[in-house]
């Protein structure tokens, strides 16, 4: 397949559309099942890159949960504490620990699971039995992943009515070293952006505090990979194998901080015993569920706890989670890492990021107030990276 017709483009007036090779090469993909959209091409190949990068990064089966070419989270396949597990509407899958990439959509989709909904998901390995379940009971566009174990594709198939976007893509595939696209007529050409980050990436740490642990060191690469493919300006903070906030597409960095470490808040206190113990309604669907914690957690409570309100969505009235709860129980919280695309230009994102438990920063550097940043981070005993390297995406 050389070219494939879509609907239309972005909006149902951009006609005609369709993805085709340039060189006249065949696709690197076979579609499965479905008939993917523009913007859910869009979202393949960058999801595709970002999970074919972690993996050749960590070693490990990873996932990434996209919206609008940005990812809500990535993650690798660390088995899932109970609490965990719990957090993210998976406590009663079986087997779910033998599956290293079902453990890592899991961490993916039950990140931010408000931004998840109608995701695009990206497989660094064959979709197994276990990972192909998990995908099936979320609203979800489709699938991208190297290859499907026939009971997978089975699976898969079944959603949607029989309408659902599976793609396999060739994980040998290669792409030019020059890339182009238009805007307004006029074309843009530049090198893509082979720069390869890893564990050499994270030697030049530049704060008083040096004692940067092989997890971390994890958990920095995470964050820089998801940056790769995460429009600028953005900001990540990831934890325990998993990009846990992300900020994208903010025009300040300060905001890109507050908005990656509000959804790292939100993440962290989803796991609280109020919120794992709320008395749901058996008739209340997983969105909703997602919905109603997020409202719960908020400073909007009594949308969901005031008498008249609470019957929508609980057996019985829960207690708030105070605002005294919540300062006590993410104050609490340490190791949390994060990675921003380019230069923190002021002190006050290391203030935001410690109030969201942030030990280890990975960063390009080359501010003109980098003294300040580096001085403002050894006063919290936090290690930060120097990488040298800027990671914008437009």
């Amino acid at each position: 397949m050389k070219e494939f017709e879509l609907k239309y483009g972005c909006n149902p007036n951009q006609k005609p559309a369709k993805i085709f090779m340039e060189n006249g090469k065949e696709l690197p993909i076979e579609i499965l099942c479905g008939k993917p959209g523009y913007i859910n091409f869009l979202d393949a190949f960058n999801s595709w890159q970002l999970v074919k990068e972690l993996k050749e990064a960590t070693g490990m089966p990873c996932a990434t949960s996209f919206k609008h070419v940005s990812p809500t989270s990535a993650a690798v396949g660390l088995p899932l504490s109970d609490t965990l597990k719990k957090a993210c509407f998976v406590d009663d899958i079986e087997g779910l620990d033998e599956s290293p990439l079902a453990c890592a959509y899991a961490r993916a989709r039950g990140t931010d699971r408000m931004s998840s909904f109608g995701d695009w998901i990206a497989l660094s390995d064959v979709c197994d039995v276990t990972t192909a379940l998990l995908i099936k009971r979320e609203v979800s566009d489709g699938v991208i992943a190297p290859g499907y174990t026939d009971e997978a594709l089975e699976i898969l198939r079944s959603k949607r009515k029989g309408n659902y976007n599976i793609v396999k893509i060739d994980e040998s595939y290669v792409p030019d070293p020059v890339e182009k696209k238009q805007v307004y007529g006029v074309t843009f050409e530049q090198g893509r952006n082979n720069f390869e980050i890893n564990r050499a990436l994270l030697s030049n740490i530049v704060t008083a505090n040096k004692e940067l642990t092989e997890s971390a060191a994890r958990d920095l690469i995470i964050a820089l990979i998801t940056l790769k493919y995460t429009q600028s300006n953005s900001v990540c903070y990831a934890y325990d194998g998993q990009a846990i906030g992300v900020g994208a597409g903010q025009q300040s960095r300060i905001h890109c901080t507050r908005l990656a470490g509000n959804k790292a808040d939100i993440w962290h206190l989803r796991q609280h015993p109020k919120v794992l113990a709320l008395p749901f309604l058996d008739t209340l669907g997983r969105p909703d569920r997602d919905n109603t914690i997020d409202v719960y957690i908020s400073d909007e409570c009594d949308d969901v706890l005031a008498d008249g309100n609470w019957q929508n969505y609980f057996t019985e009235q829960p207690a708030p989670l105070t605002a005294e709860e919540k300062k006590e129980y993410l104050g609490k919280i340490t190791g949390v890492a994060l990675g921003s695309d380019a230069f923190f230009p002021f002190g006050d994102n290391i203030e935001r990021a410690r109030k969201s438990g942030v030990t280890y920063i990975a960063e390009p550097g080359g501010s003109i107030r980098d003294d300040n940043v580096i001085e403002v981070c050894n006063k919290y005993g936090m290690v930060m990276c120097f990488t040298g390297m800027r990671l914008f995406h437009h």
